[in-house]
């Protein structure tokens, strides 16, 4: 398998394996990501950008500052915005977040589901398609784009 299709193919096991969605930035130089997925629903992207959560996003702090894993529900009390307790309000009411500094280079990605929260076998296999993602796109190539 080529790299165009093996990436596409790491994007279609998240999108199965996210229920409500992921969002994933990859080579992340200053506060800018070379590649930044999001597969959330579009009225949560665009509440959260209206009013710049990423400021306060527990996550996006965690995912700076560590590597490894950590689930949301770790995370609550570090949440002094409310920033988890909206994202709950969008469907996003368990997840985990996972960070590398690989490569020279940091990706920082959150996963999450409606239902419950994801178990260990799931974190472990889910930051495996993240870490081969973020393995497959520190070329800088482009990445394929649909048709």
């Amino acid at each position: 398998m080529d790299k165009e299709a093996s990436k596409g193919l790491l994007l279609e096991q998240l999108n199965e394996s996210c229920p409500s969605g992921y969002a994933a930035a990859m080579h992340i130089k200053f506060t800018a990501p070379r590649y930044l997925f999001q597969a959330y629903r579009q009225d949560w992207i665009d509440y959260y950008s209206r009013h710049a959560l990423v400021l306060h996003d527990p996550t996006v702090h965690w995912g700076f500052e560590n590597t490894g894993s950590v689930r949301w529900s770790e995370l609550v009390a570090l949440d002094s915005a409310g920033v988890m307790a909206k994202a709950a309000e969008y469907g996003l009411a368990y997840g985990f977040t996972a960070a590398l500094d690989r490569h020279g280079s940091r990706s920082v990605a959150s996963f999450a589901r409606a239902d419950r929260e994801y178990n260990d076998a799931e974190i472990k296999e889910i930051t495996a398609i993240f870490g081969i993602l973020h393995d497959e796109t520190h070329t800088g190539e482009p990445f394929p784009r649909k048709s």
